[in-house]
């Protein structure tokens, strides 16, 4: 768990680089405060480069055999909101209303999803490493300074 607590308001939420890190992606997530990345980093390069626009928290995805300093899950406190970082939503394994959460950001899938569950909104960014199948490439950004959270995913056009 991240101990610091965050006072960002724009916060870019990425997943599934896989080892690519598009200059149109770097240029859409400048302006974040902080970058959180649900894993499947593919390079350690990608979080040097990432660092170089925002201080960045990520989670180990299934490709990241090698990055055993990244940890399978992460919390963190965003302006008093708990936000719950796993790469994978199947591997959730607590019910994140009743443990307070405000956000849950997982990757995966690469199918860029925002919904609300119990109070908890689920994001799932999508990928913006290389295209898979006919998915969008596309990561999401979040307004901690608005009450709701507001999350918007944005498409990367190539």
């Amino acid at each position: 768990m991240t101990k610091e607590k965050i006072e960002a308001k724009r916060i870019g939420l990425i997943s599934d680089t896989h080892g690519l890190l598009r200059p149109e992606a770097c240029e859409a997530l400048r302006g974040s405060e902080l970058i959180l990345h649900a894993g499947d980093v593919g390079k350690p390069e990608i979080l040097e480069e990432l660092r170089k626009i925002a201080p960045i928290i990520a989670v180990r995805g299934n490709v990241d055999t090698e990055m055993f300093a990244l940890p399978p899950t992460e919390l963190v406190s965003v302006r008093r909101r708990l936000v719950y970082l796993l790469h994978s939503l199947a591997d959730l394994d607590l019910n994140p209303a009743v443990a307070g959460f405000s956000m849950v950001v997982s990757g995966h899938s690469h199918k860029p999803l925002v919904r609300s569950n119990d109070g908890v909104l689920y994001v799932n960014p999508g990928s913006i490493g290389p295209r898979r199948f006919k998915l969008p490439i596309s990561f999401a950004l979040a307004d901690f300074g608005s009450q709701p959270i507001d999350v918007r995913l944005e498409e990367v056009v190539e």
